[in-house]
């Protein structure tokens, strides 16, 4: 026994080594669910092909590297006369703690996903428990015994992710702690069909107290934290990858050095124009005379084409401005002059100063909605003195009246 316990942790740690290459799973990746069934009978004493049981059970594990996993399994046997030996439909009950070697991965690496078939390899320790209603008549027969099992599955992976498996699985099992005595091998030979070897209650791999296993089953992996049924291989990065790296790190510190720098001697900087400005309004500035404001006169104007009073597209810009402005000022009471220039009749030159006058008025109230009663028109007739150029004096200014 100490053989094999050994042989299994040298596996253990190969499998270990192995899982190097493969991303890290989280607590819960990697589990797996299955159910199993099929026919047992004992190693000796009879034909294989008589006395056939029946059992069936579930698996439930983990991988924790594509080599190396653990599971917890559970199966009923069924016996093939219940009436007449156990008095009871379930003949015995066992449960293993099992440890899993997959050897197409150990000896062969793992290819990034599960190949389509594979074989592993099965070992552990587990308790079975044999019921017995006939305990009075066979009162020296034990329930309870330690048993063991070792195994090969031939599994066939399958479905879009390798997600499902079914596997064969031929196994031999044995069960320790066996009765001593002939006496006692007699009564378990009429109690169960055929009787265990002796051996003073000290764990023993005895063929006399085994039974060999042909099971089936299917398995369902869950889905990772990877996003797949399976481990992923992490891909290394070479050496090369990595000092380019490094070096683009080291130029982004250096960078951003300079950058403290700048950022230093701009701070320096601040805090002296700040000083400069403190400095000056702390200094007490002269009282400066107030001065009487007139009417102010607004820079926008609005030329017009000769003997016309019509508003010109371009005109259109310095309208809009005066129709901010009042949007911007609701105080504002704005005068609209009209002229003219000096050549041609005074009653023309009067009429189209005053007619330029109400054009922008109209333009102001109906185009920007500016309240009429906000508006003065008035022409002033002709004039050479708001310009040198004579054709600039055909022309429409603005003075805001509100401002005294």
């Amino acid at each position: 026994m100490k053989k094999l316990v050994l042989l299994f942790a040298a596996f253990a740690v190969t499998a270990s080594v192995s899982a190097q290459t493969v991303a890290e799973s989280q607590i819960f990746d990697n589990i797996y669910v299955g159910v199993n069934g099929g026919v047992a009978t004992k190693t000796t004493g009879h034909s294989w092909m008589r006395d056939l049981d029946p059992n069936f059970g579930v698996r439930i594990g983990r991988y924790f590297t594509p080599v190396f996993g653990l599971a917890i399994e559970g199966n009923a046997y069924l016996s093939n006369k219940p009436w007449t030996s156990t008095g009871t439909a379930i003949r015995d009950v066992n449960a293993s703690l099992l440890g899993t070697v997959n050897l197409s991965n150990l000896f062969g690496k793992y290819p990034g996903e599960p190949r389509t078939f594979e074989v592993s390899a099965i070992y552990g320790l587990g308790w079975n428990h044999f019921f017995n209603k006939n305990q009075k008549k066979f009162p020296l027969v034990p329930k309870n015994r330690m048993s063991s099992k070792a195994a090969l599955d031939f599994a066939f992976n399958f479905g879009s992710e390798k997600q499902f498996q079914i596997y064969i699985e031929p196994s031999i099992n044995w069960l320790f702690l066996g009765q001593a005595g002939s006496k006692y091998y007699e009564e378990e030979k009429q109690e169960y069909g055929y009787g265990m070897a002796s051996n003073d209650y000290q764990p023993a791999y005895d063929l006399h107290n085994s039974w060999v296993q042909l099971n089936a089953g299917v398995v369902y992996k869950f889905k990772n934290s990877n996003g797949t049924h399976n481990f992923t291989i992490v891909v290394p990065r070479d050496q090369a990858e990595i000092d380019a790296l490094n070096a683009q790190i080291n130029d982004l510190r250096n960078q951003l050095a300079a950058k403290d720098r700048i950022i230093a001697e701009k701070d320096a900087k601040i805090r002296e124009l700040q000083a400069a400005l403190d400095a000056c309004n702390a200094r007490k500035c002269p009282e400066c005379p107030k001065v009487k404001t007139t009417a102010t006169n607004l820079q926008p104007m609005v030329l017009f084409k000769k003997n016309s009073s019509t508003i010109e597209k371009a005109q259109y810009a310095p309208v809009e401005l005066i129709a901010n402005y009042m949007k911007n000022h609701p105080e504002a009471q704005v005068e609209i002059c009209g002229y003219a220039s000096i050549e041609g009749p005074k009653d023309i030159n009067d009429r189209l100063s005053n007619e330029r006058a109400q054009a922008v008025k109209t333009a102001l109230v109906k185009k920007y909605g500016i309240d009429a009663s906000r508006l003065t028109a008035v022409g002033n007739g002709a004039t050479d003195k708001l310009f040198e150029e004579l054709e600039f004096n055909r022309v429409a200014t603005f003075n805001d009246n509100s401002k005294k």
